[in-house]
């Protein structure tokens, strides 16, 4: 698969598990930051002695402590903020156990359709006739909603978001990522294309610091542009809020600092009317959770549904799916206690970790 980033060669994933004295065990999801050996070492070295001893339901204030002890000051950084993520998942399972209720319900919301599009590790830069073809086995499964990959060469990319939109026709959503691969020029060559083409948003053309290249494509067209997968938490959202560039806001809640800080940054956005449409990462934990929270805020936006052909993590790493579409393209929230879900700690086993860059 290859996209803006490079060609897929794995599927990395750093899987936390925090044990009470008590003997509840949550579950959360770091994402791997090109390093999950790294990632991982985090957290079991430095994080780990931050917060053995605490209240395990005190989220909040583990929360606090590692920002104070890692991000804030001499800290890892975006690092410490992608492990920071799966601790936060975790305690927030445990909280779940202690009430047994769901996630959603513990966040205030409760189980409702989310309409969700075809993304993950798909429609990438392939031959227009074969994106075609995968674009309309998806539309078949009942997707309303697909997302293409594009940050190739301006005329390919357009060349290829024509041909799926004449194939499937206005009624289908239409979203491109760029993945951080366009230059201004590449958006101002597209933009007038990707308005003819209805398209509903152009995804991270630049890299995440680069409010000024925003900025500007902003003025290119009326696409509206969305970002946030690799904004880290609700300090480096806040101007990306403010600068009223990006439509569609994407935190992840395996990067940005867990469900605790995408609950802040939920609440960032809706106070200037904006949806939040998270980013999802590599395995049913991740999903699952994405789910219960856009059940839990008032301004939901889009689920990403992963539908890479092969992610063993995503099918067998719980015996279930994280989620199952509906006839109208939409989720809703596995039933049970927490997420819905627990990982199976032998399939864990079958699949150690592969050091090495995941896109090359």
């Amino acid at each position: 698969m290859r996209l803006g980033i490079g060609r897929s060669v794995k599927r990395d994933a750093v899987l936390v598990r925090v044990e009470t004295d008590e003997g509840l065990i949550g579950w959360g999801e770091s994402h791997h930051g090109r390093c999950p050996g790294a990632i991982a070492r985090l957290i079991d070295t430095t994080l780990r002695e931050l917060v053995i001893g605490m209240d395990a339901c005190d989220v909040a204030g583990a929360w606090h402590r590692v920002y104070k002890m890692q991000l804030a000051s001499h800290g890892m950084g975006a690092a410490a903020a992608l492990a920071l993520s799966g601790l936060d998942q975790a305690l927030w399972d445990i909280r779940c156990q202690r009430t047994n209720w769901s996630l959603c319900e513990l966040l205030g919301g409760g189980p409702k359709p989310i309409k969700a599009y075809a993304g993950g590790i798909a429609l990438g830069w392939q031959d227009p006739e074969t994106l075609v073809e995968e674009a309309r086995a998806l539309v078949k499964q009942g997707f309303r909603a697909l997302k293409l990959r594009v940050g190739d060469t301006a005329r390919r990319d357009i060349e290829r978001v024509r041909a799926v939109r004449l194939a499937l026709g206005d009624d289908i959503d239409l979203l491109v990522d760029a993945n951080t691969g366009y230059t201004l020029d590449d958006v101002r060559r597209v933009m007038p294309a990707y308005e003819e083409l209805d398209i509903g948003w152009l995804e991270e053309p630049f890299p995440a610091w680069d409010a000024e290249a925003y900025a500007s494509a902003a003025r290119l067209g009326r696409v509206p542009l969305a970002a946030g997968e690799n904004h880290y938490t609700r300090y480096e959202f806040g101007p990306l809020l403010k600068d009223g560039n990006v439509r569609f806001i994407q935190p992840d809640l395996s990067k940005t600092g867990g469900i605790t800080e995408a609950m802040r940054i939920a609440a960032m956005a809706s106070a200037v009317k904006l949806t939040v449409n998270p980013h999802t990462s590599a395995t049913a934990i991740n999903m699952a959770t994405s789910i219960h929270y856009l059940c839990a805020v008032d301004n939901p936006g889009y689920f990403e549904a992963d539908v890479t052909q092969l992610n063993p993590f995503r099918d067998y790493l719980a015996g279930q799916q994280p989620y199952e579409l509906d006839a109208q393209g939409c989720v809703s929230p596995l039933p049970g206690i927490g997420i819905g879900l627990r990982p199976d700690e032998a399939f864990l086993a079958e699949h150690p970790l592969i050091e090495g860059p995941c896109y090359v």
